[in-house]
């Protein structure tokens, strides 16, 4: 069921709640967007691993300008509550179609930043029919073969237990302030609030224990996207945990996803680290543009 639009008093929305499949509830924001409803796709943000909705807030109220678009925080991130289950990949691409189905039939633009891309190229070959468009900002892409090395993996366990360390006595919040500041007022309260905490620690943490298994299954059996057009943002520049041989593999893996996609785009932000949807938004709002107008064009 759709929302009823209303005036949104914060800068990404109001606040709505979903309930998935098995009965946890998903807190979402939205913005209800211009016009009627079904003359543009909704378009719907899936952040990276540890991240809240707050990570999207220069770009949802300018996408919110073009169509319905809506942010929300996975479970044990922001203000939905913990999962008592697996944090699989699939088990959260289950979620995100719950999501979906409770916002209508469609058509969607799915939005993945990081950890995000993976997750919402998977929930979108369940059901591409009603799915317009991807955006993948800066995806965690299976064709990085530094993924899969031991070294990157001890590194994913020493940040996540750190992070632990530092959410319990109260520093996370200093360590990684700076993605906050540039964010509007209301957003930036809102990470410093419930954006370091040990609770999103540790559903990273849960998320970790399976994800790159399950990615590495992609190398073999990529979800099916035929037909669907994805577009993949690369950031320029190493930084944010990314040495230069680590960038440079991983634009080398965007470009061939893109390559691969049918139809596929490149595009690089050629002034952002990793953080792409904080440094260079524009570049992210752009291309969502490009995907809301060609999929409201009558055909």
């Amino acid at each position: 069921m759709a929302p009823t639009a209303g005036t949104a008093q914060h800068v990404q929305g109001n606040t709505e709640w979903v309930t998935t499949r098995d009965g946890r509830r998903l807190h979402t924001m939205v913005l209800p967007g211009p016009g009627t409803e079904g003359e543009a796709p909704t378009v719907v943000f899936e952040a990276g691993a540890a991240a809240t909705r707050s990570s999207w807030a220069l770009v949802q109220p300018a996408v919110g300008d073009l169509a319905r678009a809506v942010v929300y925080d996975r479970s044990g991130l922001g203000r939905s509550p913990a999962d008592p289950g697996s944090r699989t990949l699939h088990h959260m691409a289950d979620d995100l179609e719950d999501l979906l189905d409770h916002f209508g039939p469609g058509p969607y633009i799915l939005v993945g930043h990081s950890a995000g891309g993976p997750l919402v190229r998977l929930a979108a070959s369940r059901r591409p029919e009603r799915i317009s468009g991807l955006v993948l900002v800066d995806p965690t892409d299976e064709g990085a073969d530094v993924l899969f090395s031991p070294t990157f993996r001890r590194a994913e366990r020493v940040v996540i237990a750190v992070n632990l360390l530092l959410a319990r006595i109260g520093l996370l919040g200093r360590l990684y302030g700076s993605v906050a500041r540039p964010l509007p007022d209301d957003a930036r309260r809102d990470m410093e609030r419930d954006g370091f905490t040990v609770g999103v620690v540790r559903a990273h943490r849960d998320q970790a224990r399976t994800y790159l298994d399950e990615l590495a299954a992609f190398r073999d059996t990529p979800p099916d996207l035929t037909g669907v057009p994805v577009t993949v943002i690369s950031g320029g520049l190493p930084g944010n945990g990314m040495n230069k041989a680590v960038r440079r593999a991983a634009n080398e893996a965007h470009a061939r996803s893109a390559a691969a996609s049918s139809p596929g785009k490149h595009v690089v932000a050629a002034r952002s680290g990793h953080y792409v949807p904080l440094t260079e938004p524009d570049v992210v709002i752009e291309e969502i543009g490009l995907l809301v107008t060609g999929a409201s064009t009558p055909r």
